[in-house]
């Protein structure tokens, strides 16, 4: 298997697109989706603060969720398995027509929901989705000229997963049944950006610790890769539904043991390389791993100490990985291993965020301070993000 392209570089020259603007973009679908994902994300915080001074008409607690998993997850997992599928099969990247139609669906997710059109958001989540894994599928099944690696199962269960919990949604009959509403929020707010955390992160933590990318090195290993991640896909999904069965520190207990098991060994954590980036990787999985192990022992605040898992999980690894996708296809892969203060407060801001978002379940009384706190500290960590890598978003490795 050849190496995966994405990133790779670190010395070539830095430049503006070529005249070929939208085949160069549409090639590397992230640039757009990383940016717009992260202003839905300062969107769908900023909620929060206007509610409680009175400038939002509606309590914004579920137009908030949809907004930070369907218009910012959903974005990151658009952007990046756009960009790295085609390339992990090396297969035919992305068309403009394919960009339009994506970004399109993107956007009116995102709007939909704005405007309290939820079923409308989901239906259109569910297309973005759907198109996504139906253009992966093609390429992999029709163009391929060598196997993606094994991880991509863990990504393609996350779509999957993702399809599944807002199509349930849909439906009347799943608002009235408790056990099958928990079911559809548990695969659509977990178990969309869970599994490919796992997969995606198995392949890319090692480079982003300095190493080879995490691909199989030879037949023996391809088919322990692909049974690890097919054994892993298929208890994080049993797991959602232990937890829908009244199962609660069951299911958290299994998401906890998998996360952790798989990236163990699939990842080599010691004797790579340092930066503060790397060091934030790890303060992102250790929070978001609390998440799930201290959720199940006060269920009835569950979705506040969840919050560990989405901001400090979830929300930093995103921000984290794509960094490193953008110092890779800027031409600077050395940038993502420099020592900065400045991204040590970055890494800070989303540990404060994440913790502070999950004060409220065992002081009740900070409810309603921690939300305003918590969705200021997230809204400026995303906004220095993208002020921080204004420049390359539209910067190109002179390689590609």
């Amino acid at each position: 298997m050849s190496q995966f392209p994405v990133c790779k570089h670190s010395k070539h020259k830095a430049r503006g697109p070529r005249r070929q603007g939208l085949s160069w973009l549409s090639s590397e679908p992230y640039r757009v989706f990383f940016a717009t994902g992260a202003v839905w994300s300062i969107v769908g915080v900023s909620l929060w603060p206007l509610f409680h001074a009175q400038m939002l008409g509606f309590y914004p607690n579920l137009v908030h969720a949809r907004l930070m998993i369907e218009a910012f997850g959903g974005a990151f997992v658009a952007g990046f398995l756009g960009t790295a599928g085609p390339r992990m099969a090396t297969a035919p990247k992305l068309a403009p027509l394919e960009l339009f139609w994506l970004l399109g669906l993107h956007l009116a997710c995102g709007l939909s929901h704005l405007i309290l059109k939820t079923a409308l958001g989901d239906a259109f989540f569910i297309a973005l989705m759907g198109s996504l894994l139906l253009s992966l599928v093609v390429r992999v099944v029709r163009f391929r000229k060598e196997a993606p690696p094994p991880q991509m199962l863990l990504a393609l269960t996350g779509l999957a997963c993702g399809i599944a919990g807002a199509a349930m949604l849909l439906l009347p009959s799943t608002l009235t049944d408790l056990p099958r509403l928990r079911l559809a929020n548990l695969l659509l707010y977990q178990g969309l950006l869970l599994p490919p955390v796992l997969g995606i992160g198995s392949f890319v933590f090692p480079r982003m610790l300095g190493g080879d990318f995490g691909e199989p090195k030879g037949a023996t290993q391809v088919r322990e890769k692909m049974c690890r991640s097919a054994v892993a896909s298929i208890l994080l999904v049993g797991s959602f539904f232990l937890e829908a069965a009244g199962m609660s520190i069951l299911g958290y207990a299994l998401r906890a043991l998998v996360a952790a098991g798989y990236l163990l060994a699939e990842v080599r954590w010691r004797g790579q390389r340092g930066g503060s980036l790397t060091t934030g990787l790890f303060w992102s999985l250790v929070t978001g791993w609390l998440g799930l192990v201290l959720a199940p022992f006060h269920y009835v605040q569950h979705v506040s100490i969840e919050h560990l898992l989405y901001i400090g999980g979830f929300g930093m690894l995103m921000l984290i990985v794509g960094s490193r996708v953008l110092f890779g296809h800027s031409g600077d892969l050395e940038g993502f291993f420099v020592k900065s203060k400045w991204v040590r407060f970055l890494v800070f801001l989303g540990v404060l965020a994440a913790t502070t978002r999950a004060t409220p379940a065992w002081v009740p009384s900070t409810t309603v301070s921690h939300h305003i706190y918590a969705a200021w500290t997230w809204g400026l960590l995303c906004a220095f993000w993208l002020a921080w890598h204004r420049r390359r978003f539209v910067m190109r490795d002179g390689e590609d």
